[in-house]
Parts: structure tokens; sequence; C-alpha cells
């Protein structure tokens, strides 16, 4: 066992989630470590319904109850397992796996690993995505922060990767040894992408781009703007360069192109919250990220009509 309560491997989260009853006593360990507090009303005198009483019918596993408002409710309740017919091991180790691998794994490959269908897998993954998302964001990204955009999908070539309707466009922050927030957007033109970097980025950060036009006056916007110009074959002057930035988007092509082959632009920002998550945990322990994870699913639900369309997605 690792020294953390929180690090494990493969082989050791298999040990702890085994069982669907294992399962749901991690969750709610993780949940409720002080005890288990009525969703519906938030009180914390709560009793376990057994079903022996000859009396009663046989309960639903992790069945309890509410004393002040007498509603029933599992822990899975206001989150992203519930109403799920899928056992809570594999949810947990769905979550292991996608934390787990650098550039994702697709529904597919969660469909033959845990023998459930190609169906289930997609909008389970698409649930687990949505817990990893951080939005509304809380906190501004500070000290140095790389910007850079990129064009995802399709095969036509253009300048900066542009030159085709049928790329979607992403634009990503990325704060040095820190978080990593990435968008969807309509355009890469300046008026979009410096409304991003205020809502985003403290005024007295220092913000490092490429030579792209839209980034002209974002001086006006944070403290310091620096650039490198990557036409005269300026990648790096000093610490001024947007490396981690071109390193992001390296794992997220590759993770596009070679494991979801193709997603599109209604669902990339789920998958970009995916690529975020990993990478602003980077330098932390599987176990640590998955418990993260899990944590992150209290108060999110994603019901299959809200997943948009599933015909032709990954």
């Amino acid at each position: 066992m690792s020294k953390d309560k929180n690090e494990f491997n493969l082989t050791e989260i298999m040990e702890r989630i085994g069982s669907e009853k294992k399962a749901r006593e991690l969750i709610e360990r993780l949940r409720w470590p002080n005890g288990p507090v009525c969703p519906h009303c938030g009180s914390t005198t709560v009793y376990r319904l057994s079903g022996k009483e000859k009396s009663q019918k046989p309960s639903r596993n992790g069945l309890l109850k509410c004393g002040s408002c007498r509603k029933q409710f599992t822990v899975t309740v206001g989150t992203i397992f519930e109403d799920s017919h899928i056992p809570l091991n594999k949810w947990l180790m769905s979550i292991y796996l996608i934390c787990s691998s650098k550039k994702g794994i697709s529904a597919n490959q969660l469909h033959r690993m845990l023998g459930i269908t190609y169906k289930s897998a997609w909008f389970m993954a698409h649930r687990i995505r949505f817990a990893m998302s951080q939005r509304p964001l809380s906190e501004k990204l500070v000290s140095i922060v790389e910007a850079d955009e990129t064009y995802v999908g399709g095969k036509a070539q253009g300048k900066r990767g542009r030159g085709t309707d049928k790329k979607t466009k992403v634009f990503s922050l990325i704060q040095r040894d820190g978080e990593a927030r990435s968008f969807t957007v309509d355009d890469v033109k300046g008026k979009t992408l410096k409304a991003i970097i205020k809502n985003n980025v403290v005024d007295t950060a220092h913000v490092m781009t490429d030579e792209f036009p839209a980034y002209s006056g974002l001086g006006k916007i944070v403290a310091k703007h620096s650039a490198v110009n990557h036409g005269e074959k300026e990648y790096v002057r000093g610490i001024i360069h947007t490396n981690f930035a071109e390193s992001y988007f390296s794992l997220l092509k590759r993770g596009i192109l070679g494991t979801f082959h193709h997603v599109s632009e209604e669902h990339m920002q789920r998958y970009l919250d995916e690529f975020d998550y990993r990478w602003t945990r980077k330098k932390d322990d599987d176990g640590i990220n998955t418990v993260k994870a899990i944590e992150g699913a209290w108060g999110k639900r994603l019901q299959y009509r809200d997943s948009l369309n599933f015909v032709g997605i990954n």
C-alpha cells in the first residue's frame, strides 16, 4: 500500500472497489467524512433502512432516510452517479482509467474493459468529464500565464492550423506550474480572446503569447505582455515562450486523433475539461486525481438528453 490513503495503483483500487458495496462505502466516506447528511434538507439525523424487519420489503443498497424531512436517499443523489444502472465499482474504475490515461481512453475501450454497452460507456465518460469541469471558476490565474490558440480536427492544412471550417477553434490559458483552462471559441479575434483573458487572469499577471495580431493591446488588460515571434523562428527568449501551451496542444491533438479519432464541436468542451483536469494535476498521483474527480461529482447531474446528439460521436 502507498503511504498516503489516496495514493493507490490499479491493483490497490481493485482491492478497494472490487464490489458494489466497497465502492459505495468509499463514495460515502468521501462525500460524508463526518457521517451521512441529507441532500434534501441538510440534516445529519439520518439512519439506514436495512429492510430486515418482517414488515419491510428489502431496501435498495445504501438506502438512508432523513429523520427530519423523512425523505429517502442514497449517496448517489445529486451526483453524476444518480439514476445509473451501472455498478458503482465500474464507475470508479472508469474514473481511475480516465485519470491515469495521459491521452484519454475511448468509450470503445471502456465498453470492452468493463463489459458495458458502448452507449453506456460513452454517456458515463461524459458524466465523468462533467465532474472534472471546474466551472464556474472562483479564482483567476496568476503570475506567468501563457495564452495560445489552435484548431483541432479536420485534415486540411493552413497557416497556423487555419484554413478550414471543419476544425474546432480552441483557446487555452496555461499558468506556469499551475492550472490549464481551455475554451472552444467561435472565432480567434482580439475581442474574443482578450475578453477570456480578462475574465480568467488577474490584471497583475504577466501574459506570454506569440505574435498573433489578436493579442495586440493586451498590455492594457494585464500588467505585462510579452510575445515571441514564431514567424521569425523565435521560440524562446529568456523566460518568454509559449512552450507549455504548445505541449498541452500536442497532448490534446494526439488524444483526439489517436484515442478518440473524432470529436464533434458540440462535445469538444467536455474533452477540453478532461485534458485540463489531467494537465493541472499532472504532478499528482493517479489515486489522488481519482479521488478529486470523485469529489467533483457532488452537486452535478448530466442526463442523457442533455448530452446532445448521440449519433456519430465518440
